[in-house]
């Protein structure tokens, strides 16, 4: 039998993986380089390479080979190639070339030139010409110029391999699928699958990584889909060699299927995409093996129905490049890793990435890393043996850091008499609130806001940390007076706290003007933002950098109605600050949640927000918008609105000015413009002069729920806000 010279073309890394594959198929004297492996054999092992190569871009048939000086040089040595004994006069053509020298500048212009030889070679052997075709061509001609030499082949593949058939829909970024392949050859799925270990990916976009590893495990030729390839309209294609392989891939497929596949699990949050990797699946015909549904990171778990065997998770989520900003992304990736330890002990993942230092955010130490390119962009496959979390030890270090905080004591120091009043009666709120706070599960909360004037602060306590905010003294209080006062406070808090001195910060509160709250403050130390739970929520605080320190304590209550509220729900945030309350309705079920605010600061804090708490931005929007102006224009429909506007706004970024005394009813109006007619809007403000316009409450039903929504932590300020519950009239 006839032995060929054949080159199989592939995405740069995968060349070690392709040279393994084609040994496996036949192949023999192998030789790897830059992006594809040399290798011989029959023609029936190209028509193999072909039809099971889950790797390849190409199988190329080298025909002739020959050094290029000139232009005239790559004329004569492709029309040096017996072209009738290839292609009929009557066929169609397409030549794809690639690479360049100083007589070739550029791939259009040698293209051409191949064309040309092509052509008249056949006028000359025939008398007749054949046609040049762009789109579905009976056979592609591939020149390859390097280092002064060209190397024309027939593509055997056609189109690229990787193009199984399959994908006729897909999301953003999608893996190629012989890349996906690799990922999944690399990460050792086909041992998992033989030993009936499970594969589930939680952000599977079109499902490609899915539809591979089924591939696999049923034994289904990654070619089987195809319409054709491209030797079948070679002249010397040999067409009964060719159906007898595909007959025998096709019994191993009856064969594959018919044995119990393990369960291949593929999650989404983005709905459209979903059904994208839906629509492929059914195409791939591997929907009775495939499950997919639409689910949030956050509700990612092990599947219930029944016992699963340990498997693999596998996954290539979002890594900044395209799809999302990558410091929120650390925030989802420590998720991830969190999940994985609570629910897939004693699984593998395998995570393929863009960004590999988002990987240390899991939590977790790769035991195998693998460079492969997605395209043009240096990528890493990062694989895992994932440990379950020991919720005992876990308990015993959190007793341990509790403990060890309350342990805290500072260095002897006297206290000035004025300390030693306000250590007291930092130690007396915080032992009336002590209950409540235990019993309502509360980490965050007001202990102080100047209970006594000449002690002008107000001091938040979150979780470890303690954000202290000075009141600016008016001008009659005796500069020198004020400051001995704010050297009591600073050296009775450790005292009357147990907490270390570098855990408190300190700010001074001024009215603000323009983007000044939105912009950093001038600190020594760069100090991470830290999480904090409040209800069933995890949400991002800041006390060093901000003014403010992401989270308006006051509007706890207020955010944790929302939440009893939200399921099912559209839900509307209007100045929604780092939209803590839209990720409250979120994890508690909303249907979708937009949250509209002008600080570009707030909203990439506010999508960290989500992004702790496992929630992609598919069905939580984000949008930076003037509101006055967005509600405006807006359309849609929400049955729950929160509308939160500050006392007074003259950033440079709105046309006008905010005044909430002089825009409330305007802004109401346009809000309820907005909300469904059984829906409910729920309208704030912190201007302690406020009067709600007596037109507003004769336009809607209007109920002032300002007393439900202030916690014992701040009864002792009832002026701190006040809110109303709005509905439409019947």
């Amino acid at each position: 039998m006839t032995k060929y010279d054949f080159f199989a073309t592939c995405p740069k890394g995968l060349e070690n993986l392709l040279f393994t594959e084609l040994q496996a198929l036949g192949a023999e004297t192998l030789r790897e380089t830059v992006a594809g492996v040399y290798f011989t054999g029959e023609l029936s092992l190209g028509y193999r390479a072909c039809l099971w190569s889950r790797l390849a871009n190409k199988i190329l048939l080298p025909l002739n080979q020959f050094s290029v000086s000139s232009d005239q040089d790559l004329y004569d040595g492709v029309a040096a190639v017996p072209w009738a004994e290839h292609v009929s006069p009557s066929s169609t053509f397409v030549v794809d070339f690639s690479g360049s020298s100083f007589a070739i500048r550029n791939t259009q212009f040698g293209a051409l030139k191949t064309k040309d030889a092509i052509v008249d070679a056949l006028r000359t052997a025939t008398g007749e010409r054949p046609s040049i075709a762009k789109q579905n061509p009976d056979l592609r001609v591939n020149v390859r110029l390097s280092r002064g030499r060209a190397t024309v082949s027939l593509d055997l593949s056609g189109e690229s391999l990787h193009r199984r058939g399959y994908r006729l829909k897909q999301g953003a970024a999608p893996l190629k699928e012989n890349l996906a392949a690799a990922v999944l050859l690399r990460a050792g799925w086909p041992a998992v699958a033989a030993k009936g270990g499970a594969l589930i990916d939680p952000m599977c976009g079109s499902g490609t990584l899915l539809i591979e590893a089924a591939l696999m495990a049923a034994d289904i030729a990654p070619g089987l889909l195809r319409p054709r390839f491209g030797f079948e309209r070679w002249l010397q294609h040999q067409n009964d060699l060719w159906l007898s392989l595909r007959e025998e891939a096709r019994e191993r497929k009856r064969a594959g299927l018919a044995k119990p596949l393990p369960e291949i699990r593929g999650y989404d949050a983005d709905v459209h995409v979903i059904r994208a990797a839906e629509a492929n699946v059914l195409t791939a015909k591997l929907d009775h093996w495939v499950r997919l549904s639409r689910k949030e990171l956050k509700d990612f778990t092990q599947p219930t129905h029944k016992q699963l065997e340990a498997g693999m998770v596998v996954t290539n989520p979002p890594y900044g490049e395209r799809l999302g900003d990558a410091d929120a992304l650390a925030y989802l990736y420590r998720y991830l890793g969190d999940r994985m330890r609570e629910s897939f002990g004693g699984w593998q993942l395998a995570i393929f990435t863009g960004n590999p230092a988002l990987c240390h955010e899991l939590g977790m130490k790769a035991h195998k890393k693998y460079k492969l390119y997605n395209g043009t962009l240096e990528s890493e496959l990062l694989l895992f043996d994932v440990h379950a979390r020991d919720e005992q030890a876990l308990a015993a270090a959190r007793e341990a850091q509790s403990l060890e905080r309350r342990a805290y004591v500072p260095a002897e120091v006297t206290l000035s008499a004025g300390a030693e009043m306000f250590a007291n009666r930092l130690k007396k709120n915080q032992k009336q609130l002590a209950k409540w706070l235990k019993k309502e599960s509360i980490e965050c909360y007001r202990l102080y806001d100047a209970d006594m004037p000449e002690y002008a602060v107000a001091i938040d306590v979150y979780g470890p940390l303690v954000h202290v905010q000075e009141y600016a003294a008016p001008s009659s209080v005796d500069e020198r007076a004020a400051k001995r006062r704010f050297d009591d406070i600073k050296a009775a808090i450790p005292v009357a706290l147990g907490v270390d001195p570098a855990d408190v910060s300190y700010k001074q509160r001024r009215r603000n003007s323009g983007s000044s709250q939105y912009e950093k403050l001038s600190v020594r130390t760069k100090r991470e933002p830290i999480s904090v739970r409040e209800g069933q929520v995890k949400l991002l605080v800041d006390v060093w950098q901000y003014l403010d320190s992401g989270l308006f304590l006051d509007h706890r209550p207020l955010r944790l109605r929302i939440a009893s509220e939200a399921r099912n729900k559209r839900f509307l945030n209007l100045f929604c600050y780092t939209a803590s309350a839209s990720v409250h309705a979120a994890v508690a079920g909303a249907k979708y949640t937009l949250s509209v605010d002008m600080s570009r600061t707030y909203l990439d804090w506010a999508r960290k927000n989500f992004a702790e708490n496992g929630l992609g931005e598919q069905k939580n929007r984000l949008e930076q918008a003037d509101c006055m102006q967005w509600l405006r224009t807006a359309e849609g429909e929400y049955d729950l609105i929160m509308l939160d506007p500050p006392s007074f706004s003259n950033s440079k970024r709105m046309d006008g000015v905010l005044d909430v005394q002089r825009d409330h009813g305007q802004l109401i109006d346009d809000a309820m413009r907005l909300l469904a007619a059984s829906g409910t809007l729920y309208f704030s403000n912190n201007l302690r002069t406020f009067v709600l316009d007596e037109s507003v409450q004769a336009r809607y039903n209007v109920e002032n729920i300002s007393p439900q929504t202030l916690d014992k932590d701040f009864q002792r300020n009832s002026k701190i806000h006040q809110c109303w519950k709005i509905t439409h009239r019947d």
